[in-house]
């Protein structure tokens, strides 16, 4: 079974759950708090994770993570983590569910308030190495954090902001391709998106990162040869294998930062009406960003192309587009239910993202207000 150790400590392959129990005990950890979602306890994905722990390890439940996480859920996991005297966190789930699980590592070991330790407010710094022991068990193929940097938490105010730090990265990722089986082939489709959205926008972040960079591009040919095979048929092995890798290797690239399609999509995920998919907003969002952005790559498309068997001088943001297509997704904010209303709003947090500064055009507020227009449909 492969054991790869860059960034972080990461077991890959059909099978890796069975490692769990081995790995905390690597971390020294008997408590956890396994953070995850109620469908999946329904489907009985969570089950088959405490099978694996021997009775030694005492396993607190906390299985209420919200779609879009949020300062709240945080408070309601951290006070279970209190009462049980939990010494690290297990995140199992999505994204979702490990952002959340983040959250509470941060939070169990750094003093209040939450919104101290967002970047744009100058909290990287503030984020030490005391971080909880976090364990990160992905259950869909697309969102990366599981070897991510960053967590994105909508706070009591509204306002979805990121958290950054190297001390945020999961101790240990294990990823399972045997739990993404069930996935249906919608949550493949927009899961899947959001991890060649990763891919695309770092390697088009102007960041020299060149190790970054490869493995963004190397992310992106997995995911692109294989998207439409795992959202065919759930049951391919194969195609799930290169899926959950390819959102790996997104997620090892954060790196270099994200762009504009996450500028836009950060503030839209923190709508609480209508509650909106971060992956189907990147998939919808990607194509008017790339028409910004192509005058300011270089030849940067000319390899995306490359790496998604494309011919090289192919017209990429129609692209995304046909493929969004293929894979049932929505073609417009419109079309998701974003109301026209909102969008002043969701330039003003695009604004100030921390995504926006690596972009590799700058956005200004009437940039802006176009992409969001545009993208609305």
């Amino acid at each position: 079974m492969p054991l790869v150790e860059y960034l972080t400590r990461i077991q890959f392959d059909f099978g890796a759950l069975q490692l769990l129990g081995e790995e905390l005990k690597l971390l020294d950890v008997r408590r956890p708090l396994l953070v995850t979602d109620p469908g999946l306890v329904k489907l009985g994905l969570v089950q088959r994770a405490l099978d694996v722990l021997s009775p030694e390890v005492q396993v607190t439940l906390f299985d209420q993570t919200p779609e879009n996480p949020t300062e709240e859920a945080v408070d309601e996991a951290l006070h279970s983590y209190a009462d049980a005297g939990c010494d690290s966190v297990i995140a199992f789930g999505g994204g979702s569910s490990i952002d959340l699980g983040k959250g509470v590592a941060l939070m169990a070991s750094h003093r209040p308030p939450l919104e101290s330790y967002a970047a744009i407010l100058g909290g990287v710094g503030k984020i030490t190495r005391a971080v909880a022991p976090l364990v990160a068990i992905p259950t869909t193929a697309g969102t990366g954090s599981e070897v991510g940097r960053g967590t994105i938490l909508t706070l009591k105010d509204g306002r979805k902001l990121g958290f950054l730090s190297p001390h945020l990265i999961p101790r240990v990722a294990i990823c399972d391709p045997e739990l993404t089986l069930s996935l249906p082939p919608h949550l493949t489709a927009a899961t899947g998106m959001d991890a060649i959205t990763h891919c695309i926008e770092t390697y088009l972040s102007p960041k020299d990162n060149p190790v970054a960079e490869a493995i963004a591009l190397g992310g992106l040919k997995r995911a692109a040869r294989h998207i439409r095979r795992a959202f065919a048929d759930g049951t391919d092995r194969q195609a799930r294998r290169e899926m959950l890798w390819a959102a790996v290797m997104g997620g090892l690239t954060f790196q270099k930062g994200l762009g504009a399609v996450h500028a836009m999509s950060h503030p839209l995920g923190g709508l609480t009406a209508p509650q909106l998919h971060h992956g189907t907003l990147n998939a919808v969002i990607l194509p008017t960003v790339l028409r910004f952005n192509a005058e300011h790559v270089g030849d940067k498309y000319h390899d995306i192309a490359e790496a998604m068997g494309l011919p090289g001088n192919s017209d990429l943001p129609a692209a995304i587009e046909q493929l969004n297509r293929e894979l049932e997704l929505p073609a417009s904010l419109k079309e998701m239910g974003v109301p026209r209303e909102v969008l002043p709003a969701m330039v003003e947090g695009a604004v100030a993202d921390h995504s926006n500064a690596s972009n590799p055009r700058p956005a200004t507020r009437a940039d802006y207000e176009r992409l969001f227009e545009e993208a609305y449909g």
